[in-house]
């Protein structure tokens, strides 16, 4: 196994979580997730007056405002029946926030989708589809590792979780609202704890169809280093 080969592979395990777990946040950027969500059972309802069919319209347009289908003039002009604006200046500002933090996010994720399919095009093409495959398992071992401790957070204190994520990609307590805000209206913590244990669970499954694969497919490259 030449060089560039060894190099390549390396590469691809490393990226491989990246990969799994913004492949799990693009999901949950979609209707499916946040739809399933407000549907479920045991959602908490709002006290302030939304309801179902409010949180799935201003959700929807959230989070098209996240991935830019709705403009940042647009997404300020929003507004209540009463002409009420629907986000207050210090919601929007951490919405753009939010924006620029998932531009940034799912650019890598094509980038990431795009580097992969040319790897398996060439391993396809060059013959080293197997190879290819047992470093996809070793991606995947270290996803685990880094999904086990991330759910174990959520499950001892998600509060204090959520707190240092927020406190990593936001300055100060421009993520800080109150329980009548529309944000946290539409999006309580019951709605983030649910999202982190989502893109868990999906990391999880896809890993170990990963190790799956990489037993069945890859042993023979384990046993020819």
């Amino acid at each position: 196994m030449n060089k560039f080969i060894k190099i390549s592979l390396l590469l691809i395990t490393f990226l491989t979580p990246f990969l799994i777990i913004t492949s799990a946040m693009r999901i949950a950027l979609s209707p499916i997730f946040y739809t399933v969500e407000y549907n479920l059972p045991d959602f908490p309802a709002d006290t302030y007056g939304f309801t179902k069919q409010d949180r799935l319209n201003w959700a929807n347009l959230s989070i098209n405002y996240l991935l830019g289908s709705v403009s940042d003039d647009e997404f300020s002009a929003l507004q209540f029946a009463d002409g009420t604006p629907l986000f207050n200046d210090l919601e929007i500002s951490h919405m753009v926030d939010v924006r620029d933090l998932t531009v940034g996010m799912l650019l890598i994720w094509r980038i990431l989708v795009a580097i992969f399919l040319i790897a398996i095009y060439l391993g396809w093409k060059y013959k080293w589809l197997r190879a290819i495959t047992f470093a996809l398992g070793n991606g995947a071992k270290i996803t685990f590792a880094i999904i086990l401790t991330i759910l174990i957070f959520v499950w001892l204190d998600f509060n204090q979780l959520f707190t240092v994520f927020h406190q990593i990609f936001f300055e100060g307590d421009s993520w800080l609202f109150y329980l009548s805000d529309s944000l946290i209206r539409l999006f309580p913590i019951k709605f983030w704890q649910d999202l982190f244990i989502f893109i868990g669970g999906f990391c999880v499954l896809v890993s170990s169809l990963l190790l799956f694969l990489s037993k069945k497919y890859g042993n023979k490259v384990k046993a020819q280093k």
